[in-house]
């Protein structure tokens, strides 16, 4: 059975494309989900891509949060529908209350556009199951409010459920506390990345293929949840 996975296209966005042919890619079909329809049309997971959603007006994702399609999304991601959220996609999972904390203008307040060095420090997602604990990866990275910032009771809850799922290596970016790439929900089906997987899953175009591991994840996971299984217990260990 082939999984259904939603792209959201809000205005604005600019790789919901590129999101979906990562999908593709990765042996589920894509499925266009807008912005303004509350219809999840029977997705098996949604993807909320980088982009400028609303013109990156107040702050990013603030307006995006209150489409139609978010609070099916936020309704459905509470029952353990999972969710990546990335770049853009992270600021509106935060911005619904969907992740704690929230992005911010990069401390440097310079627009960052490199290939990033990642370690995966929480493997136990929905969206990182193919990956191990500890491996590194290389995708792209293109932001101007992209610094992770939290009180320190988030940041050490985080760090203690081992929530972080990804952090930033031989150099950070954009200042994000405590190197912070990547988290997830409690449930481990809802997970937040600044950098772009979507745009490393062929050797033409990408640094590598490491962000395909993120798509075939939740496919993995989807093919377990259908079979009665859990591939993925959350991000507790």
């Amino acid at each position: 059975m082939t999984m259904r996975i939603g792209v959201v296209t809000f205005p604005g966005s600019l790789d919901d494309g590129d999101a979906a042919r990562a999908v593709r890619i990765a042996g589920g079909e894509a499925v266009h989900l807008w912005h303004g329809d509350p219809n999840l049309h029977g997705v098996d997971a949604v993807v909320l891509p980088g982009g400028f959603s609303y013109g990156d007006a107040l702050r990013c994702g603030a307006i995006a949060r209150f489409a139609p399609v978010m609070e099916t999304i936020a309704d459905a991601a509470r029952g353990g529908l999972p969710v990546l959220g990335i770049c853009n996609g992270f600021q509106i999972l935060c911005e619904a209350h969907l992740l704690p904390g929230a992005l911010t203008r990069n401390q440097h307040l310079h627009f960052r556009n490199r290939d990033q060095y990642l370690r995966i420090g929480g493997a136990a997602t929905a969206w990182t199951n193919n990956f191990a604990d500890g491996q590194e990866i290389l995708i792209p990275v293109k932001n101007g409010e992209g610094c992770y910032v939290a009180d320190e009771r988030t940041l050490d809850e985080l760090e203690a459920e081992g929530r972080v799922v990804a952090r930033y290596i031989r150099g950070n970016p954009n200042g994000s506390q405590r190197d912070i790439a990547a988290i997830t929900n409690e449930a481990g089906n809802v997970v937040g990345i600044m950098p772009h997987p979507e745009h490393a899953v062929e050797a033409l175009t990408g640094p590598s293929l490491d962000g395909l591991g993120f798509f075939t994840s939740a496919l993995r996971h989807l093919a377990g949840t259908a079979a009665g299984g859990q591939l993925t217990g959350g991000a507790h260990r």
